[in-house]
């Protein structure tokens, strides 16, 4: 997320990546949603918005890309479907855990909240309110040991139905 000492105005950032060769640049509220239309692979535009922040903005900020079928497969497989949706975390991981971090991280239990790894994707239910949460994005980073990123179920909710109009994928500056 481009904040603090990373911070990056949404709309100098969607001029600096139409500039880069993205089409269709949206962004979606001040936290690091980028929608954006590309012929590229996945990685290759998580390069190139990560360059084009770090030479425009000087940020080095890690940057994950999925797509639109990325968020619906990610919404239809919440295992927390039926809680609060305003109790919903959805952490994404840059790459699926080791097994075994895996299940040291389960192991450890969450409780009072929930928390199911499923592939590259952290579906997180909070018990109370997110900063109470001990599986904050910080925590599962350093358990698991891969870049993460995380967004409510509002967010994930709003980049379906923006990226959906166009099948853009959605590009996140962490």
């Amino acid at each position: 997320m481009p904040t603090g000492k990373n911070k990056v105005l949404m709309a100098p950032l969607r001029a600096a990546l139409e500039a880069a060769g993205l089409g269709n640049v949206r962004t979606y509220i001040q936290s690091g949603n980028v929608i954006a239309t590309s012929e590229l692979e996945a990685s290759s535009i998580e390069a190139l918005v990560h360059r084009t922040i770090k030479a425009q903005f000087g940020g080095d900020i890690k940057v994950l890309v999925r797509s639109p079928s990325y968020f619906h497969d990610a919404m239809h497989g919440n295992p927390f479907r039926n809680e609060d949706p305003a109790k919903l975390y959805f952490t994404l991981l840059g790459s699926r855990p080791d097994k075994s971090m895996l299940d040291e991280f389960h192991a450890l239990g969450h409780a009072p909240d929930r928390v199911k790894v499923v592939d590259d994707m952290a579906y997180v239910l909070c018990a109370t309110k997110y900063s109470d949460l001990k599986a904050n994005n910080n925590f599962i980073e350093r358990k698991l040991k891969v870049v993460a990123t995380t967004r409510n179920f509002n967010t994930i909710s709003k980049l379906i139905a923006l990226s959906s109009a166009g099948s853009a994928p959605a590009a996140l500056p962490l």
